[in-house]
């Protein structure tokens, strides 16, 4: 009797075409920036409020604008893919310290599925046209 396995769809594996790598990498450069500018307002309003967890709040945003910046430089090879897609839910997540990052998370999330989905499909031309000539 034979073993059969099935592989993942290969938007939840690497590696990935150079189109569509370099498309995610930009996504998340993006998002990195808009993360570590979230942490900021996080702690401001948090000291603000004179909360004793600004810092935290801080750091946990420094941390994963910073996480998203691995993901961009590991998606060339094949486990940047799977970490942006941690990095994607933590930015959801991250919404109930600062709400706004709900904007910032769907906004960035729907790129990252149009790059993704796009990038295959440019990558895809590219091969195609690569093996005519």
């Amino acid at each position: 009797m034979q073993q059969t396995t099935t592989s993942p769809p290969s938007w939840l594996r690497g590696p990935l075409g150079t189109f569509t790598w370099r498309m995610l990498a930009t996504v998340l450069g993006g998002e990195g920036i808009c993360v570590v500018l979230g942490a900021f307002l996080a702690r401001s309003v948090a000291a603000t409020n004179d909360s004793a967890t600004s810092d935290w709040q801080l750091a946990g945003g420094l941390m994963l604008g910073l996480l998203c910046f691995v993901a961009a430089g590991g998606m060339r090879r094949g486990w940047g893919l799977p970490l942006g897609w941690v990095v994607q839910v933590l930015v959801l997540l991250s919404a109930i310290v600062v709400p706004m990052m709900l904007g910032v998370g769907l906004i960035f999330g729907a790129l990252w599925v149009l790059c993704l989905r796009k990038g295959q499909q440019i990558d895809a031309v590219i091969a195609q046209q690569a093996s005519l000539g």
